[in-house]
């Protein structure tokens, strides 16, 4: 059984500092200094992190990390008063990075904000990672365990051997083993849950205290009880299944109760197939 764990993104960021600054700026040389809190007064994120960081070129400035579990169209705004917000507070310039974990779109996810009032122009440039395009075999090589729970859903990480990779890598560090839940949570949408539970020894049922489906319910919560969840359940079915499993909405939108719509998520997260969701309807 897995133990508890912080997985914030702080947590993961941490555990190798300068591999991931080099990674998500591509700046040789570049070192990582204290880890700030992104945190301001009026726009609370946990998935915000802020770094300190130092180069030959380019001298002393922050690196804005925003994970985002699904991305949003809000983003590119948002990283603009991230960015700024940041620079204001630390009075240092601000290399901003979005990073999204799952696929959810297959639009082109745009890499700037721009406004145009009255011919007063506001702009703001970001760098994107879209982790289902960035190779599994990154955070072997390089190394970077902060990508290690994520393994499953980076390009070619769908196969079993290579989860089992990461597990064993995972296993072997004091600081890495905690990461478990979130290997499994993403290895649920690659992988039968039944492989997935042979392969991590343990009751599936602790992938329900997993920071990213918690993150899911916190997020159908938000927006209101019923059809918060519904729109969770919406999202999550996409991400996992396609259009065949937004077929399944109709159905789904017809129930009001909350503990069954609850229920019906927990069966997104944990089901491999469409049908093994239907068996819960």
């Amino acid at each position: 059984m897995p133990k508890p764990a912080d997985t914030s993104t702080k947590k993961l960021i941490s555990l190798a500092p300068d591999n991931w600054i080099r990674w998500v700026t591509n700046i040789p040389n570049i070192r990582a200094g204290e880890i700030l809190s992104g945190e301001f007064q009026w726009i609370s994120r946990e998935s915000d992190v802020l770094i300190r960081a130092t180069s030959p070129e380019y001298g002393e400035f922050l690196i804005l990390n925003e994970l985002q579990l699904r991305y949003s169209s809000k983003m590119p705004r948002r990283m603009r008063s991230y960015a700024a917000l940041a620079e204001e507070k630390y009075e240092l310039p601000t290399y901003p990075v979005l990073i999204n974990i799952l696929q959810t779109t297959d639009v082109e996810i745009p890499t700037n904000f721009t406004s145009n009032l009255a011919g007063l122009r506001a702009t703001q440039d970001y760098r994107v990672i879209n982790l289902w395009e960035v190779d599994v075999s990154i955070p072997f090589q390089q190394p970077l365990p902060s990508l290690l729970p994520f393994v499953p859903i980076l390009k070619g990480g769908n196969d079993e051997s290579i989860i089992r990779e990461a597990l064993q890598v995972l296993r072997r560090d004091e600081q890495l083993n905690q990461l478990e839940t979130v290997l499994a949570f993403f290895a649920t949408f690659v992988l039968e849950s039944a492989l997935v539970q042979d392969i991590m020894r343990w009751d599936m049922g602790v992938l329900h205290e997993s920071p990213w489906y918690q993150q899911i319910l916190r997020e159908g919560e938000a927006r209101g009880e019923v059809q918060g969840i519904i729109s969770s359940i919406r999202t999550s079915l996409e991400a996992k299944f396609g259009n065949e499993g937004l077929e399944l909405m109709p159905q789904i939108s017809q129930f009001s109760d909350l503990q069954r719509l609850q229920a019906i998520l927990r069966s997104v997260v944990l089901a491999n197939t469409v049908e093994q969701i239907l068996q819960v309807l």
